[in-house]
């Protein structure tokens, strides 16, 4: 096989960049949460590098990308990567190694759960959370994946999801939803983010990311994949502008971690979509990003739903957004490989995505809450409350990030 080497070099690289997200996501929460949390967030993610590689190389690549069983699910055809070669080649047009394809899915698999963890910091065992996060990629993540990417039931009818909207955010937010209720409130109030220079530090690096994320997710480099670039940027930028304006006319100050917020709200806004929309689109999510994700924290707030990291109110309401927002943007116009949406005549495909949105959302709270309480009849998922008083990092690591 005549391997791109262009196109070949640009998704090494956007496969680096996303894996850089998930440390990215570890100093993001960190800075979040108590001084007394900080190790025990951060390595939540950084768990997930090292456990999730494993199961992506023993069966999640082929459950994900190798056959079809029933439009759900892949088979075991090709688990341990059997018959994958450096030669074998990505069917799509980018001439790819197929290596680069299985790498560049693997860095989303692992972030994905890695997102689900701020909603119950300080709260979980770490046995609990290594179980969760093996069970919930087999019976959520990687169906998913399947049905949206990999040959299954939702590709086939047409489904649209450019870089994760439904197989990422929604599924994931919805997740933390679920953990929120089940686990409860946090016993120990904390008294804020210990340090908003960190949650910058993981902005900055998951914003770097995020370019990987969505302009690699054409898997070559042509005229899409700046688009998706742009278009990544405008609705982040924007996002983050309306969040600053609307918390400033609501608290009378300039928050800066409000603008740090606002900002991945837009651009886990904008995933679904970047590839399939014109940059004015992109412009206009951006500001339906900023605000219904601030109205959706407001909202948790009001309800004390204790979702330590506003995942749901950012991952979760901005994937189902950005999927609605496909549904009414896409244009072929921009992209003849996409869709039109309701505003270019598009009515069908505008329902299809807002079902399957839905539909994901709801199968992967439910599956997750039970989840949860199957965990709870093996290992207890929730700490102490003399460990969370005493501090998750020490109680469950024997470690601490400040003397």
């Amino acid at each position: 096989m005549d391997f791109n080497t262009g196109n070949t070099g640009f998704m090494l690289l956007a496969t680096s960049l996303v894996m850089l997200m998930t440390p990215g996501l570890a100093f993001f929460y960190g800075g979040l949460v108590g001084r007394k949390s900080v190790l025990s967030i951060m390595m939540q993610s950084f768990v997930s590098m090292g456990v999730t590689t494993i199961l992506w190389f023993t069966v999640g690549y082929s459950l994900c990308f190798s056959g079809d069983v029933g439009g759900i699910i892949g088979n075991l055809d090709q688990a341990f990567l059997r018959g994958i070669t450096p030669l074998s080649a990505f069917s799509g047009e980018g001439r790819l190694p197929l290596l680069v394809f299985v790498a560049y899915q693997m860095m989303f698999a692992i972030i994905t759960p890695a997102l689900i963890t701020g909603a119950f910091a300080n709260r979980i065992t770490f046995k609990a959370y290594l179980i969760f996060l093996v069970v919930w990629q087999l019976f959520v993540y990687f169906p998913f994946v399947h049905m949206v990417w990999g040959g299954g039931f939702l590709q086939q009818a047409g489904v649209l999801d450019f870089a994760g909207g439904i197989v990422v955010h929604a599924i994931a937010g919805m997740a933390a939803l679920a953990s929120v209720l089940y686990v409860g409130r946090r016993q120990v109030e904390e008294s804020g983010p210990h340090s908003i220079p960190l949650v910058a530090l993981g902005t900055g690096l998951l914003w770097f990311g995020w370019y990987g994320f969505n302009a690699g997710s054409e898997l070559r480099v042509d005229a899409i994949t700046a688009l998706a670039f742009l278009n990544t940027d405008l609705a982040g930028s924007v996002a983050a502008v309306t969040w600053l304006v609307i918390e400033w006319a609501q608290k009378g100050k300039p928050k800066f971690l409000g603008l740090l917020t606002g900002a991945v709200a837009g651009l886990a806004t904008i995933t679904p979509s970047a590839g399939f929309v014109t940059p004015v689109s992109a412009l206009i999510i951006g500001i339906v990003a900023g605000a219904v994700c601030y109205i959706a924290v407001a909202l948790k707030n009001r309800r004390k739903w204790d979702d330590a990291l506003d995942v749901w109110g950012v991952h979760g309401v901005g994937g189902i957004m950005g999927v609605i927002l496909l549904g009414l943007f896409a244009s072929k116009s921009i992209n003849p490989s996409g869709a039109d949406g309701l505003f270019y005549g598009g009515g069908s495909f505008f329902v299809k995505e807002v079902l399957t949105v839905f539909g994901a959302s709801i199968y992967a709270f439910f599956f997750t809450y039970l989840m949860l309480k199957a965990i709870n009849r093996i290992t207890p998922v929730r700490v102490s409350r003399a460990d969370e008083e005493s501090g998750v990092d020490s109680a469950l690591h024997g470690e601490n990030a400040y003397i």
